[in-house]
């Protein structure tokens, strides 16, 4: 059986106790960013912390899940295997198990769940892992057989992705309006961008790895001071992203842990190279050098996290490329290719706000002092957080972002910078670094595959249309009332998206 290795999770928490067993009992408070009043419970729009973490791994499962300590298993799916190529996939899927409407689950609703990512006006960011599969098979109500256009060696954890959650087959449109999964928790009520209240299924399938609560009181709480005074003040029992300026406080507080893990979490600033003047490399350089990164670090991060090189492959990932030039902060030469590319100066608005990530608004005011001396003068246009993502990012020529990366190399190249895949927020397309990708993605060799990706990383951060600047540790914060099993997993915030199942009432 073809398996990978994602990263270990790691974890820092200040204060944490020690390790108990797993008990039931008890409602989670927990005060989650990024809700929109447009949120839903369709997978395939899923960008932000508020529906990730209610969605996959809380109201519905996918076929796979990424552990704690970074290892691939089975979540709706038993067991896989692949042949030699790595280019057909076998998937054995669990009996036994039932939708919260009652329906038992099977092939057809693998296989129809799979299917709306290509659907006909379907906007889903796993488009393309979907639409790499040529061929999808029933072999048996609990058997499916997926074929692919190439070999992936990393395809069973493309299936971990948040978007490509599984629904009942005939009913899919009923399941997105109510909330019908497979998930160890089952929807009570839900009020877009304000709350979501769901409780226990009682004698779910995988009970002995998770959804320990009775319930679970997930409420939207976008502005970063007003989410962290929420968990002081004993509001609610955890929260996301809490503000980095207030953790000296936190850590002082006995109620308050901080949850800190290093992953691959990115803020970035990407520039659409179909609106002028991004199409020229030249500006695109020019920016790059305007940008003081080492100062973001320390003035947005306050020191928790590390530089970026416009590299999106960050430290928990196999394959990165530490050998790259770093990106330094020199106006001089940033004047060089703006003069290279026929200017003396540059007027250009920025888009921001403070939901794109914490820190953003201050973030881009940093990048307009430190851009002055290049005589590139920078407009930050502050925007509402409320529909950001809808009406901002993928719109704007320029913008503020953030990236929480992805388990493996692959899938972070073929969600945001494979041709004309909708999650490619610059539109940047370069022929040599197409052709690696799917050089990579069939390719099984491990040495070979790390010189691969090694290329494409330094193609990127050379030549790319993202400025990444700054990669941001995951701090949240918790009461002592919550435990866990002392390994937080280290792809997204809130262990992996997986607080709601994994963790429990000490």
């Amino acid at each position: 059986m073809l398996q990978g290795t994602a990263a270990a999770g790691v974890l820092a928490a200040s204060g944490a106790p020690a390790v108990a067993m797993p008990k039931r009992g008890g409602t989670l408070r927990i005060g989650l960013k990024g809700a929109n009043t447009s949120d839903t419970w369709d997978g395939r729009t899923h960008s932000d912390t508020f529906m990730i973490n209610m969605g996959h791994g809380c109201v519905f499962e996918c076929l796979t899940e990424v552990m704690a300590n970074g290892e691939l298993t089975g979540e709706l799916a038993e067991s896989w295997s692949a042949s030699a190529d790595a280019r057909v996939w076998t998937f054995k899927l669990r009996k036994g198990v039932t939708f919260h409407n009652g329906k038992s689950f099977g092939a057809d609703d693998v296989i129809e769940s799979l299917q709306m990512h290509t659907a006909e006006g379907a906007k889903s960011a796993a488009k393309p892992i979907v639409a790499a599969i040529t061929e999808m098979k029933k072999l048996g109500e609990h058997e499916v057989r997926l074929t692919l256009e190439s070999g992936n060696a990393d395809f069973p954890y493309l299936l971990s992705d948040y978007h490509i959650m599984i629904y009942p087959a005939g009913m899919i449109d009923e399941a997105i309006a109510k909330g019908i999964g497979t998930g160890p928790y089952s929807v009570v009520s839900f009020d877009p961008g304000v709350r979501a209240v769901v409780k226990r299924v009682d004698d779910h399938h995988l009970s002995d790895r998770g959804g320990y609560f009775d319930g679970i009181e997930a409420i939207a709480i976008n502005d970063d001071a007003a989410r962290t005074n929420a968990l002081l003040t004993g509001q609610v029992d955890a929260i996301s992203d809490i503000d980095k300026k207030t953790i000296p406080l936190a850590k002082a507080n006995p109620n308050v842990r901080i949850l800190e893990v290093t992953g691959n979490m990115q803020y970035t600033f990407p520039m659409l190279v179909g609106v002028e003047p991004f199409g020229d490399i030249n500006v695109r350089k020019a920016l790059k050098y305007a940008c003081n990164r080492e100062e973001m670090v320390a003035k947005i991060l306050q020191g928790h996290g590390a530089v970026g090189n416009d590299n999106p492959i960050g430290p928990a990932n196999q394959y990165v490329n530490n050998d790259i030039e770093q990106l330094a902060y020199d106006p001089d030469k940033s004047k060089f290719y703006l003069k290279k590319a026929g200017m003396t100066s540059l007027n250009i608005d920025l888009s921001t706000s403070d939901g794109a990530f914490s820190g953003a608004v201050d973030a881009a005011q940093l990048y307009q002092n430190s851009a002055k001396a290049a005589g590139i003068n920078i407009n930050v246009v502050q925007e509402p957080a409320d529909g950001y993502w809808s009406n901002v990012w993928l719109k704007k020529g320029w913008c503020a972002c953030y990236w929480s990366g992805r388990a493996t190399e692959d899938w972070m190249f073929s969600t945001a910078y494979e041709r004309g895949v909708p999650w490619n927020d610059t539109g940047w397309d370069d022929d040599r670094f197409q052709k690696l990708l799917l050089q990579g993605r069939a390719e099984l060799d491990s040495g070979n595959r790390r010189e691969i990706y090694g290329e494409m990383q330094k193609i990127i951060s050379q030549d790319g249309a993202t400025i990444i600047p700054m990669f941001a540790n995951y701090i949240d914060a918790y009461s002592p009332k919550l435990a866990f099993s002392g390994e937080a997993g280290n792809l997204w915030k809130l262990d992996n998206s997986r607080i709601c199942k994994r963790w429990w009432m000490a």
